[in-house]
């Protein structure tokens, strides 16, 4: 009697179209690129915009205004140099635009961005090419450096290029290059320094060629509210993180202890507010921030969703930014 024949059993198409994807690309984010966000549509201008992550820029302009403040407190004789204010903010914003389409690049093609649970980056879900992200970031890059030749010649202080340069590599290097230091917990210690001392330093600099104690415990003050707004954003991804061995500052802490550093880092600069109002009177105006800032730290003690970080996030850029105009307006009124 003939046997009969045994059925093969045929995978299921997803799971053939899936193995094959994962076996040509071998990295996530390219395996991303073909699943259902990549054939969302085309990218618009909204994306890019939305790439530049405009909610990260008062990290830029708070310690813009708050150094010209301090810079017009010790100018010896003469008027504030506007134009030198302008440009140091190109420099700020451009860096900022240039360190965020970076970062969008470099975890993109990492593959790091695959595990995301926030918004979408422009190179991690495939919808443009890694490369045309990097000319763009490229381009800010390149403008933050013409406005800073600007403010060089304007100056005359021709070793501030040096610290421009500098400037630009550590934010390359940030997630870029084979060792990115943002993957290894140095994250808040580049933003402090670069978005806190450097640019609030410099800023008081260009307007008086020298630097006063306002600027350098002000460039304290934004520096640590500009820490917690990205330890906001590690905190959001920590697990994701973890997954894709991203050593962030809020992974190798923890995110019990990365909450309590969030409302260090926030509250901390109120009491440089406080030291200050007993000689700049109006700076204790500067306290109304504290309406931002207390409503971040309850919503990162007690939140546990993405979008509850992603609020607090927002209100620390809006802490940032009021404490650095607020600050820099008492500093100079």
């Amino acid at each position: 009697m003939a046997r009969p024949k045994t059925q093969r059993k045929q995978p299921h198409p997803s799971s053939r179209s899936t193995s094959r994807t994962h076996g040509r690309s071998g990295n996530p984010a390219r395996a991303a690129a073909t699943g259902p966000v990549a054939a969302a549509g085309p990218v618009t201008w909204r994306d890019w915009v939305a790439g530049a992550r405009l909610r990260t820029l008062p990290l830029a302009i708070s310690p813009v205004a708050l150094g010209t403040g301090a810079g017009v407190v010790a100018i010896s004789d003469g008027p504030w140099h506007p134009t030198r204010f302008a440009l140091a903010l190109v420099v700020a914003l451009a860096l900022q635009i240039g360190v965020n389409y970076a970062n969008d690049y470099s975890d993109g093609i990492r593959g790091t961005d695959a595990h995301r649970v926030g918004p979408a980056r422009l190179t991690g879900s495939g919808r443009v090419k890694p490369r045309h992200v990097l000319v763009v970031a490229l381009v800010f890059f390149a403008l933050a450096a013409a406005a800073g030749l600007a403010l060089t010649i304007t100056t005359q202080q021709w070793w501030l290029l040096a610290v421009g340069a500098v400037a630009i590599v550590a934010a390359w290097f940030y997630t870029g290059g084979k060792r990115p230091y943002g993957y290894y917990g140095l994250g808040e210690l580049f933003v402090f320094v670069f978005f806190g001392l450097v640019a609030t330093a410099g800023s008081a600099f260009v307007q008086a060629l020298w630097v006063n104690l306002e600027a350098w415990l002000g460039g304290v003050g934004v520096g640590l509210i500009a820490c917690a707004v990205l330890m906001a954003n590690n905190l959001r991804d920590v697990t994701q993180d973890r997954a894709a061995r991203k050593r962030t500052l809020a992974v190798l802490v923890g995110p019990v202890a990365g909450r309590v550093l969030f409302c260090l880092f926030l509250l901390l600069p109120f009491g440089l507010v406080v030291f200050w109002s007993l000689l700049y009177p109006t700076a204790v105006l500067v306290l109304f921030a504290l309406l931002a800032a207390i409503p971040a730290c309850l919503i990162v003690a007690m939140g546990r969703t993405p979008r509850d970080l992603i609020i607090a996030l927002q209100l620390a850029s809006l802490t940032s930014l009021v404490y650095g105009i607020g600050l820099g307006l008492a500093f100079a009124l």
